[in-house]
């Protein structure tokens, strides 16, 4: 009796572990979760190329230092550069009498960082 009782909790258990392995593995099949996994593969290999880029970049900015080093090339080509440029507004304000014959009003004014540039066409 013990001996078919421990035949048929063995069947059992086997029968539930080998239907819960089908049910993941046809889980793991739907479209859905091939999408998915598909999704992950291809952010990981982004996420590779990323590095990859990154270390290529640092070797050639380390080999451009070695070799900069060894030509005596160590000045920082930037520092030849002009200034930058300033844009030349004039101020728009309303002209009165006084402000005609007043020279002083009529100043130019420099404007840093403009957001457009000077020969914008203002007709469309």
């Amino acid at each position: 009796m013990f001996r078919r009782t421990f035949w048929f909790t063995a069947g059992a258990a086997a029968g539930v572990w080998a239907t819960t392995k089908v049910n993941r593995k046809l889980k793991q099949l739907t479209p859905e979760s091939l999408a998915a996994q598909a999704a992950n593969k291809a952010i990981e290999a982004g996420h590779r190329l990323k590095d990859f880029a990154l270390d290529v970049r640092d070797g050639m900015a380390e080999r451009e230092a070695d070799l900069g080093e060894a030509l005596g090339m160590n000045h920082h080509p930037d520092s030849e550069l002009p200034a930058q440029r300033r844009f030349a507004v004039i101020e728009n304000r309303s002209a009165t009498k006084t402000d005609k014959h007043d020279s002083t009003n009529n100043k130019t004014k420099y404007l840093e960082n403009t957001r457009y540039s000077y020969d914008r066409n203002e007709d469309h």
